[in-house]
């Protein structure tokens, strides 16, 4: 079975990220949606709510698992069986640090590729700290994000009004 993950912080998970993942289903027997647990990063949104943002927003596509990981990524990927890591590049910005890390992971583990895949043009200028912010000033993500998010995302910052 060939298993792809595709791992994130997903705070929360977009229209881009959702674009990638329908497309790496296709490419894969599997893929596993890791939702990363960085001590460096606060999320707004608890693991937890992250993790059900998420299933719901993937439960269409019959592939797709997500799952919950604290600790390098590779490791996940050893775990797993994981053949591939799967990275989206909005811009080339994104692609020296992207670069960096895909080669650090190649060093750890050479039976592992990272592949990069590009959004639709749509999507390349979505990322969840846009939406989060559009979303604290009231603004409607809704073509932005998964239903289930925008409507965390509206509860969140009423609640903090």
């Amino acid at each position: 079975m060939k298993i792809a993950i595709y791992p994130g912080t997903f705070d929360p998970i977009t229209n881009g990220h959702l674009d990638v993942i329908e497309r790496a289903a296709a490419m894969f027997d599997k893929v596993i949606v890791v939702i990363a647990i960085n001590s460096s990063k606060t999320p707004l949104f608890s693991k937890d709510e992250r993790l059900e943002i998420a299933k719901y927003a993937l439960n269409h596509i019959e592939n797709v698992e997500v799952e919950l990981f604290s600790g390098l990524i590779i490791d996940y990927a050893r775990k797993c069986g994981a053949r591939a890591i799967i990275r989206g590049l909005r811009a080339v910005s994104d692609f020296e640090y992207e670069f960096q890390i895909a080669l650090m992971n190649r060093k750890l583990e050479p039976s592992v590729t990272t592949i990069f895949l590009l959004p639709n043009e749509k999507y390349t200028y979505l990322n969840s700290s846009i939406i989060r912010e559009l979303a604290r000033y009231g603004q409607d993500v809704s073509e932005f994000v998964p239903a289930k998010a925008a409507e965390k995302l509206r509860k969140k910052f009423e609640a903090s009004n």
